[in-house]
């Protein structure tokens, strides 16, 4: 009887260490702020977001003024203003920007992309740290490009030289630049 104590207690040691290091997650955040909402900042949130401003890891729909997305979330966010650390997904509002990577749509007056964007990028100003897919946009700037176009009035891809022709156009280009 001892030994099947025994092994109870560790089982249920092993459910609930399993359980604890599992995220936990919630399927609506509604926000003021981060530290004034419904869940922690730290809760990652599957299904829907509303607020002034937050910012949670997410897999889902967000509407605010300015959505704030943590670690490696995705889904779509309408907004004045919309962050991320790593997004995958659509984004609508004056300001985007990702501090890693963005995988999608990114619309906007300006989209700023540190790490690699792949995907679609329409704004008066787009940046990318690493072009994978196209910027249209009245500036369109990118370090360098591992396959991408670039269609506005001034199309810049730091990492091309003159003589890239046909891999890349050239560092600063009007209308159109490209690298493949």
């Amino acid at each position: 009887m001892k030994k099947l104590l025994v092994l109870i207690c560790l089982g249920i040691m092993v459910v609930t260490a399993g359980q604890a290091t599992a995220e936990e997650w919630q399927p609506i955040q509604l926000s003021l702020t981060p530290d004034i909402a419904i869940f922690d900042r730290s809760t990652r949130i599957k299904g829907f977001t509303l607020g002034i401003w937050s910012e949670n890891p997410q897999d889902a729909f967000a509407l605010g003024i300015v959505n704030g997305s943590t670690r490696t979330s995705a889904g779509f966010s309408v907004g004045a203003v919309n962050y991320a650390d790593s997004y995958t997904g659509v984004q609508f509002s004056a300001f985007n920007y990702a501090k890693e990577d963005f995988t999608g749509w990114g619309a906007g007056v300006a989209n700023v992309v540190k790490g690699t964007m792949k995907g679609l990028q329409t704004g008066a100003v787009n940046y990318a740290g690493n072009l994978s897919g196209l910027q249209l946009g009245a500036v369109n700037y990118a370090e360098k490009a591992s396959g991408g176009v670039q269609i506005g009035a001034i199309n810049i891809i730091r990492e091309n030289t003159w003589s890239d022709f046909p891999n890349g156009l050239g560092p600063g280009m009007i209308i159109f630049n490209w690298r493949f």
